[in-house]
């Protein structure tokens, strides 16, 4: 039996009836980075004894009969966010060797529910553009996108089978697009962000990267869970493991405001996808009040980067990468009245999206502009995801496409806002019919 091609759940499962240990598990999937690891260089800090203690700690748990929800399961964390027994370095020389004195709200959850916290994966510079080591296990001459790059790839090479990203324009599906693995970009404020390196206030969503719906929704349930600190945070909020989803299901296709940006390897076979599959599927335009999204996701995005990391601009400027030092220049010269001028835009678009919802249950758009760019200093192009991200609502990516080169292309599935177990749900049929 290959270990590292188990899904979390059946792992869980094996261990539950004492078939598999978790210490087993996790060595199973070292074993394969050590093997991998100077290919793709999806991880920024792992320490194999720090992993192989907390399985061990986890078997004691079973052994003692009190196991959490992810007992023993390992997972990546991008190194954005915060991890008392590790670095985290936000991929910058600015943070180099830095050390938080306390986990991340979500990191503390997985911790509670006994997961394996395996290690840190690579992230662009501050979740921005400029790419790490990171390479496409794919196609290692292809970038694996960004900024979660490192938690993608993990989970595509089958270094780890769940991984934690984040996506404040498309970094969590347009990475999953590119390396052909699942990414969940949940509600906003369905995630809490303490302890996570800030771009945007008002579009920064942690996410989750994983091989199968079910694996998301374990891990799903263990985080998706209020935190007060994150001001932002919807406190009424449960996610729940069982959906309300109605037979027969209604999808709209959405090309979108950006679809010229696309890569016409991409616009043919998402086409012919929408033409061929079994499902209710209408092809709908978005209207007018969409005709700028793009713009202002970019606005908003630009103007949030100038104040979170305007700091560092002005104290540590020769160590931030030229990619970096481009965005947030360009942040600086975001007016307040563009800023709110793009804020309220967005209100009316997410008025408009919500009447949509009223008539369909899913939308189905394309996840990335095409296969991943064969370019290591590109992390590609998120235009596909920005103002989805904008409008708050989850989404996710699913391997349903192929490239001119036989390389990945994800489809993008959005559903109404808190509606992210009918999401999986709803991915999960359409899995299931290709």
């Amino acid at each position: 039996m290959n270990l590292i091609k188990i899904s979390a759940v059946n792992a869980l499962e094996m261990m539950k009836r004492g078939e598999l240990t978790s210490e087993e598990y996790v060595n199973a999937f070292l074993e394969h980075i050590k093997a991998r690891e100077l290919e793709v260089g999806a991880w920024i800090f792992l320490d194999p004894k720090l992993a192989l203690e907390q399985a061990r700690r986890a078997d004691k748990r079973w052994k003692e009969k009190t196991p959490g929800i992810l007992n023993g399961l390992p997972i990546g964390i991008k190194d954005i966010i915060d991890t008392k027994d590790m670095p985290t370095e936000n991929g910058s020389l600015i943070h180099k060797g830095r050390r938080p004195s306390e986990d991340a709200y979500l990191v503390k959850l997985l911790r509670d529910a006994g997961a394996v916290i395996m290690g840190k994966c690579v992230t662009t510079e501050f979740a921005l553009s400029a790419p790490g080591k990171t390479k496409n296990p794919k196609d290692l001459e292809c970038t694996p996108g960004g900024s979660s790059s490192g938690s993608a790839a993990a989970v595509s090479d089958y270094m780890i089978p769940l991984a934690i990203g984040s996506q404040t324009g498309g970094s969590v599906l347009r990475p999953a697009s590119f390396t052909g693995v699942l990414g969940l970009k949940p509600t906003f404020g369905t995630i809490s962000r303490s302890g996570i390196s800030p771009i945007s206030e008002r579009l920064d969503h942690p996410g989750i990267y994983a091989n199968s719906t079910d694996d998301i929704k374990l891990v799903a349930s263990v985080i998706l869970s209020y935190d007060k600190k994150d001001l932002d945070m919807d406190s009424n909020y449960n996610f729940k493991t069982k959906s309300k989803i109605k037979s027969p299901l209604k999808f709209a296709f959405v090309k979108g405001p950006v679809w010229g940006s696309g890569d016409e390897d991409m616009k043919e076979a998402i086409q012919k996808y929408v033409n061929d599959t079994h499902l209710d599927v209408t092809s709908i335009e978005l209207g007018d009040d969409f005709k700028e999204a793009a713009k202002c996701h970019e606005i908003i995005m630009n103007g949030s980067i100038s104040k979170s990391l305007g700091s560092y601009y002005k104290t540590n400027k020769s160590k931030l990468h030229p990619f970096t030092l481009n965005r947030i220049e360009a942040g600086i010269s975001v007016s307040a009245k563009s800023y709110i001028e793009a804020i309220e835009k967005a209100k009316k678009m997410k008025q408009a999206l919500s009447e949509i919802f009223e008539k369909f249950d899913a939308i189905i758009t394309p996840a990335a502009p095409g296969q991943a760019p064969r370019d290591l200093l590109n992390t590609g192009n998120a235009i596909f995801n920005g103002y989805w991200t904008m409008l708050g609502a989850p989404a996710i990516s699913l391997p349903l496409l192929k490239g001119k080169d036989d390389l990945p292309i994800g489809v993008q599935i959005i559903t109404s806002w808190n509606k992210e177990a009918e999401l999986l749900d709803i991915s999960n049929i359409i899995l299931s019919q290709t």
